[in-house]
């Protein structure tokens, strides 16, 4: 195992598809990379972390940080803009040790290549939009089943009565 864990870090794939129902090799796998995010506001870091640790990505999150930019500021991504959040992100790698950067704001996500290439680190948009095209191509959707079955219908007593639509 510790042989693929060398060659995914000298090899650099764009990406590992582990095609068993066991996962052989996935922890390897989750063990070759490190990651910080650099998001909007710094009091939105906590929200974050708790994702983080809900997802099961603690061990593997180096940080997360803010830059303080407003989200608003991000809507004509302005070459001041950009080079604050290039800034952040070399800051974040030299004190994490990371080897990715992921976006923690949708409004970043325009600026992953731009970054990627200034930093000479993969730079990640962490909504997965690409991930989200690609189960809708897939035509999955939530399982219906089991814990996200639809709620079945209440009856409304009393005062709630009339909101029963």
């Amino acid at each position: 195992m510790a042989e693929q864990v060398r060659l995914a870090q000298v090899w650099r794939p764009d990406a590992v598809v582990i095609a068993c129902f066991g996962d052989p090799g996935l922890d390897a796998a989750r063990e070759a990379t490190s990651f910080s995010v650099v998001t909007t506001l710094s009091r939105t870091c906590i929200t974050a972390e708790r994702l983080l640790q809900r997802c099961g990505f603690e061990r593997h999150c180096r940080g997360v940080h803010g830059t303080n930019i407003p989200v608003l500021d991000f809507e004509h991504a302005s070459e001041a803009c950009t080079s604050r959040i290039e800034q952040a992100a070399r800051e974040v790698l030299a004190h994490d040790k990371s080897g990715a950067i992921v976006l923690g704001c949708t409004g970043m996500a325009p600026l992953c290549a731009e970054l990627s290439q200034r930093l000479g680190v993969p730079v990640i948009d962490g909504v997965a939009v690409k991930l989200a095209e690609s189960l809708v191509v897939l035509k999955l959707r939530t399982s219906q089943v089991g814990d996200y079955a639809p709620s079945p219908p209440k009856p409304y007593a009393d005062w709630a009565h009339d909101l029963n639509w």
